[in-house]
């Protein structure tokens, strides 16, 4: 019989609670500084040979955090983990493109707008009926890409980094519907792994077809500025902040959870400002501060899915 003072104590709600909130922002702010980080990196590798390093990195070290689940791994899964692998290729490779022409603050904000469009696609598709704080979160982050990106842009323009992040948001909010379609069936932690690795397999793949049809020049300068890129990004900003976000997600609330990674964006302007990467004028704060609150009106009243950076939770 096991004795009352070596059975284990158990740990407070309140105290999970707390814990829980703590490491989804700890997860947001790793999440923020990678803009600056790999705007840094893309002067000594080309996009997809970085993105072949960090995500070679991740897919490794899932791996060996989820060693003893391996033998779980069955077609189905594949298939699956393949799908949204494609979608999260897809989205980092326009959002890392895109940070060689903006800067990481707008990258953020626009990356996180995300949100948003994910109930409005859901409408499309007749999965669900946006309500009156849906469109109004949709609107008010609008306005804020728009003083972002148009707004005082010779001759009215996009940017063409602006135009390559927009186009990252539409596919991390697409990666987000496919991963809420298949999580329910599979293991948070198998459906991550198996994404991450097809997302490193798609870059190896496009790697060679980039160089031959001149769409990228393939380069690499080693540096320990990209060695440091490459290690904060696939083990902090991908393997063990995803693996917080799984655990911390069942102890906290929805609420929580969307204002908690609202805070990225914050997070990647302050770091761009600490780190002289950019000056952010009043048009950025209005921009970025419209986007917020689009965001937190469509997640808080809206009901609409939560959405983090790269949306490689169970679900950047």
């Amino acid at each position: 019989m096991t004795s009352a003072r070596s059975r284990p104590r158990a740990v407070p709600a309140s105290t999970l609670r707390w814990k829980a909130d703590l490491a989804l922002a700890g997860c947001s702010l790793v999440w923020g500084v990678t803009f600056v980080v790999v705007q840094d990196a893309l002067r000594d590798a080309s996009v997809l040979v970085f993105l072949l390093a960090r995500f070679l990195l991740a897919t490794a070290t899932l791996a060996w955090i989820y060693r003893r689940h391996l033998s779980d791994l069955h077609p189905g899964l594949w298939r699956a983990g393949s799908l949204i692998g494609l979608f999260m290729f897809a989205g980092y490779a326009l959002q890392t493109a895109g940070l060689r022409w903006t800067t990481p603050s707008k990258a953020a904000f626009i990356t996180g707008s995300s949100v948003v469009l994910v109930p409005i696609f859901e409408a499309l598709l007749g999965r669900q009926r946006p309500g009156y704080w849906l469109w109004l979160g949709a609107l008010t982050a609008l306005g804020g890409l728009y003083l972002l990106t148009l707004f005082g842009a010779p001759g009215g323009r996009l940017n063409r980094g602006d135009v390559l992040v927009m186009g990252c948001a539409v596919m991390f909010a697409l990666h987000i519907i496919v991963v809420g379609h298949y999580s329910p069936g599979y293991p948070s932690s198998l459906l991550t792994l198996t994404q991450v690795g097809a997302t490193a397999l798609l870059s190896a793949l496009a790697l060679p077809v980039a160089g031959m049809t001149g769409w990228e020049r393939p380069y690499l300068v080693g540096s320990p500025r990209l060695v440091g890129a490459v290690i904060v990004t696939a083990v902090g900003a991908t393997a063990v902040a995803f693996s917080l976000q799984v655990w911390a997600q069942r102890f906290t609330t929805a609420s929580h959870v969307a204002i908690l990674f609202s805070l990225e964006p914050v997070f990647a302007a302050v770091t761009s400002l600490l780190l002289g990467a950019e000056r952010l004028n009043l048009r950025t704060l209005a921009g970025g501060g419209l986007v917020l609150c689009g965001v937190l009106l469509a997640e808080l009243k809206g009901s609409g899915p939560l959405a983090p950076e790269s949306a490689v939770s169970g679900v950047d």
